[in-house]
């Protein structure tokens, strides 16, 4: 697996996808919105930017990960009702984080992936790229094929669930992928569930499950699909698609210092938009 300087030196290499300036209701926008995050970027329905800041640097992207691997796995179509079992394999020995799944939690693979998009599950998301077909090389191997062939051209995968920091990517990129994801119905509906109760373990209660973007619990925003991320070198990252006044954009926030970061960076970005437009 590239490393991280590896990374940053191909931002510096290679051609990134190209964008137009926005045209649309929000494509003459003044001023600045002020945010604290260190990389940004906003793009129309169209894909052409309305807003960006310091766009191509390579930054570790952590839990958005997750999105890259519902992607591959629903492009595997492998069966959405099998049932999988969590294991040791599954375990995080990168960051010792543990886990309500605990081993011989059986969900079907529907839920697996409901589970990592929408509270950032992560031995759900291993689970999901282990029981892959050739297991989890393979699964990581597929992720940055996956990217590569979306033109994703600064990142990297190195994980399922978005715990290695050699999961890499820009703003420019994640806008690039998200607009992707949004073509997977399954993936906006599981990453703006607001909360679900699942059954793991035989003769065992409910476990339940929230969604991590309290933006969804805000009547003023309206969003159609969601993940947000975080690890120490990561910062607090977010990215989403929303209607705007009828006009769907997608949104991404990388490396926010403090918790309600993102989602303070996302209001500020929202009014100065219908400010603005």
């Amino acid at each position: 697996m590239k490393n991280s300087l590896w990374a940053v030196c191909l931002s510096l290499l290679l051609p990134v996808a190209a964008f137009a300036a926005g045209t649309g209701k929000f494509g003459q926008l003044n001023g600045n919105p002020g945010l604290k995050s260190a990389s940004a970027i906003v793009l129309d329905a169209e894909g052409n930017v309305i807003y960006g800041k310091d766009t191509d640097t390579v930054r570790p992207i952590a839990s958005i990960t997750k999105v890259m691997t519902a992607m591959v796995i629903l492009d595997a179509g492998l069966d959405l009702e099998e049932k999988i079992t969590v294991t040791r394999d599954d375990r995080d020995l990168v960051r010792l984080t543990g886990s309500r799944l605990e081993y011989g939690a059986t969900l079907t693979r529907r839920e697996m992936l409901l589970l990592a998009l929408m509270s950032s599950e992560n031995r759900a998301a291993s689970a999901l790229g282990r029981t892959y077909p050739g297991g989890l090389k393979a699964f990581i191997s597929a992720m940055n094929l996956k990217a590569e062939s979306l033109g994703m051209r600064n990142s990297q995968f190195a994980d399922p669930a978005g715990l290695h920091g050699d999961n890499l990517s820009t703003a420019r990129d994640l806008a690039v992928m998200v607009r992707a994801a949004g073509r997977y119905p399954l993936i906006a509906e599981a990453s703006t569930t607001p909360g679900m109760a699942v059954y793991p373990f035989a003769g065992r209660g409910a476990l339940n499950y929230n969604n991590t973007n309290r933006l969804l619990k805000n009547q003023s925003w309206e969003i159609g699909l969601s993940k947000t991320g975080y690890l120490n070198e990561a910062g607090r990252c977010l990215v989403m698609q929303a209607t705007i006044e009828g006009e769907p954009v997608s949104i991404v926030l990388l490396n926010s210092f403090g918790k309600l970061t993102p989602f303070g960076d996302s209001n500020r970005l929202r009014k100065w938009m219908l400010a603005s437009s």
